[in-house]
């Protein structure tokens, strides 16, 4: 069951045959993800079915939310934890390091060396 608290989203976007949809949805239902607007467009054997949708192709998302600054906070948290991850992916664990004993080696971008001289 959905919490009507959460509010609704109105996702405004063209469709690959270049018609304009208008569609409603809660706002548990949608989520921007990598270039896309993900919506649930409902369920099949237990499984959630979702649309992707390209920003390219969307107008315009409005949604309705209680308090502003909880939405804003909420996008905080979700850019933090992609950062995270990705940080997580490139270097690897704790920063790529080691061991959390080394100090951090400083690169001087304008003459390209890293403070070894390398």
């Amino acid at each position: 069951m959905v919490d009507r608290e959460l509010g609704q989203a109105v996702i405004v976007y063209d469709d690959p045959d270049g018609e304009t949809v208008e569609k409603t949805v809660e706002n548990e239902h949608i989520a921007y993800f990598q270039d896309h607007w993900i919506l649930k467009t409902g369920e099949e054997d237990g499984r959630d079915l979702v649309r992707r949708i390209p920003i390219q192709r969307v107008h315009y998302v409005e949604r309705s939310v209680e308090q502003f600054e909880r939405e804003v906070s909420t996008l905080r948290d979700q850019v933090q934890s992609v950062a995270d991850d990705l940080r997580s992916k490139l270097l690897g664990g704790e920063g790529g390091r080691e061991s959390h004993d080394q100090e951090p080696v400083h690169i001087d971008v304008n003459e390209g060396t890293d403070d070894r001289g390398r």
